[in-house]
């Protein structure tokens, strides 16, 4: 009994390990195609819905495309209703894996004869470079899954010698209550909704539990799925948590509502198993996505209401400027970069706002110290990207950025301007550079928000060498004037420093929209 524990827990971890190495793998191979998938046909929520079944379906991992989808949604690219349709179809495609755990490594075994692929892909991770690795990753992982599902059937076996569970059929209701119960402390403990569908699944197929409790089994390994989602988003960003919250409501809801239907959908997948000839294996996978699919089909339909309903349980408090940079998604480069230049875009919008109501009403609004901050916390949470050397895309992103944060930096440190600036807002000889620097401010601000084109960002830069000229022009007016009496040096060089601050907000201005726009 002991050593079948053993091979048992063994059995679990080698497939867990297998799982992780399969999805870490899959994902960094196939990375650029799951967040262009994601991102590119998500329009409508049932789009989303088998966008975010097919990217879960290839690399294995409802988790890995739960997190980009918090990132599209902290960075604006996707909608909250879209990636409600993105989760639901990545709760579908996981259930996947207990397709391939009934039909291969059930029915195969195929642990002993994928060994050399395990060789193979450990000599990919150690001697191979770039992608190699990362295939080298899937291969070592794909083995294991199925080395781990042999120790588990062993264990299982011997198992079912040895523990008699037919006291569960006696127990009525209250068996597929604690059924479901397991199925919860299994995933909980294991963190991984697949291992406890394949420990279900070997259960089954051993004979050391009955169908209709390895199906409540399942249903809990559904429910129980949440936690980790729950624990990840609790210190997360504002698009984490009504993430978690959403995968919540629905797991839950779904969860439950298998259970009460449990009789009538064992009824269902009876008639499958007989109609095709399935095993008791290919009827709990089929089960398992029956019930999700269900789910599914009761959500999606109302995904803008549900959306709604959630945005309401969660409301955003936080941080207005840096409530995008989720910690969780600067693992995935390409959503973290789109995240910051979500959090810039914002923070100098807001930064032009408070400059133009300085220029029309004189009234002068935050302290700059504020968005200093702010820019410090995006210039901390870009440098800490994890950017691969070999990723030109990325590193040109990266550089464009920090531009962008210089220029800004320099543009928010015009929030205290010189207090001569009043005198040359009052002064309607000078309202030629008020004008310009006010007609840059509105072109940056139009670019920031909804982009703008060659010929608008154009009209920009000319914008600023515009002022430039001008200021130059007046600058030398000015200094005229006083070698001729007319005005006090003293007074001079304080009407060049607001010629100076005109000139350097649209100038800096420009180059925000230039940089963040290019």
């Amino acid at each position: 009994m002991t050593e079948s524990l053993f091979r048992f827990a063994g059995g679990i971890g080698l497939f867990l390990l297998g799982m992780s190495l399969l999805t870490d793998g899959l994902k960094d191979f196939a990375g650029a195609w799951l967040r262009d998938q994601l991102a590119r046909f998500t329009g409508t929520p049932l789009r989303a819905f088998f966008s975010g079944f097919w990217a879960t379906l290839v690399v294995q991992s409802s988790s890995a495309t739960t997190v980009a989808v918090v990132g599209f949604v902290s960075a604006g690219l996707l909608t909250f209703p879209q990636a409600l349709g993105v989760l639901f179809g990545a709760s579908l495609g996981t259930s996947a894996t207990g397709w391939i755990v009934a039909t291969i490594g059930l029915k195969f075994k195929l642990g002993l004869y994928l060994l050399p692929t395990l060789l193979v892909g450990v000599f990919l991770r150690l001697l191979g470079s770039g992608r190699q690795v990362f295939l080298g990753n899937a291969l070592s992982g794909f083995a294991l899954i199925f080395v781990g599902i042999d120790f588990m059937q062993w264990a299982m076996q011997s198992v079912t010698e040895q523990v008699d569970l037919g006291w569960l059929d006696n127990a009525g209701w209250w068996g597929d209550v604690l059924a479901v119960c397991l199925g919860i402390v299994l995933t909980i403990l294991m963190q991984s909704s697949s291992a406890a569908v394949a420990t279900a699944l070997t259960a089954v197929s051993a004979g050391t539990i009955g169908f209709e409790h390895a199906a409540a089994v399942v249903i809990g390994s559904a429910i129980g799925t949440t936690v980790t989602g729950v624990l990840a988003a609790m210190r997360a960003n504002v698009p984490a948590r009504r993430t978690a919250m959403a995968h919540v409501v629905f797991n839950l809801s779904t969860g439950v509502l298998a259970l009460v239907c449990l009789p009538w959908l064992l009824v269902l997948v009876g008639y499958l198993r007989r109609g095709l000839g399935w095993d008791e294996a290919l009827g709990l996978a089929a089960f398992h996505t029956l019930f999700i699919g269900l789910g599914v089909l009761l959500f999606l339909p109302w995904v803008q209401s549900f959306a709604r309903l959630i945005e309401w349980m969660v409301p955003d408090r936080g941080p207005v400027w840096t409530r995008h940079l989720d910690q969780a998604v600067r693992r995935v480069p390409s959503v973290a970069i789109a995240a910051t230049d979500r959090a810039l875009r914002e923070t100098a919008n807001s930064v032009c706002g408070e400059l133009l109501v300085a220029l029309t009403s004189g009234q002068w609004g935050k302290d700059p110290e504020a968005y200093q901050v702010t820019i410090r916390e995006i210039q901390e949470y870009l440098e800490k990207l994890p950017v691969a050397a070999d990723d030109s895309l990325i590193i040109q992103e990266r550089l464009v950025q920090l531009h962008a944060i210089d220029h800004l930096s320099r543009l928010t440190a015009r929030l205290l301007p010189p207090f001569t600036l009043q005198r040359v807002l009052a002064d309607q000889s000078q309202r030629g550079l008020v004008t310009l620097c006010t007609r840059a401010l509105q072109l940056t601000q139009q670019s920031l928000m909804v982009g703008s084109s060659e010929a608008e960002l154009h009209e920009l830069t000319e914008l600023a060498e515009q002022l430039r000229r001008q200021r130059e022009e007046n600058r030398l007016s000015a200094i005229q004037d006083s070698a001729a009496g007319k005005r006090s040096p003293a007074a001079t060089l304080q009407l060049l420093d607001a010629y100076r601050w005109l000139d350097r907000v649209a100038a800096h201005a420009a180059r925000v929209g230039h940089y963040l726009n290019s």
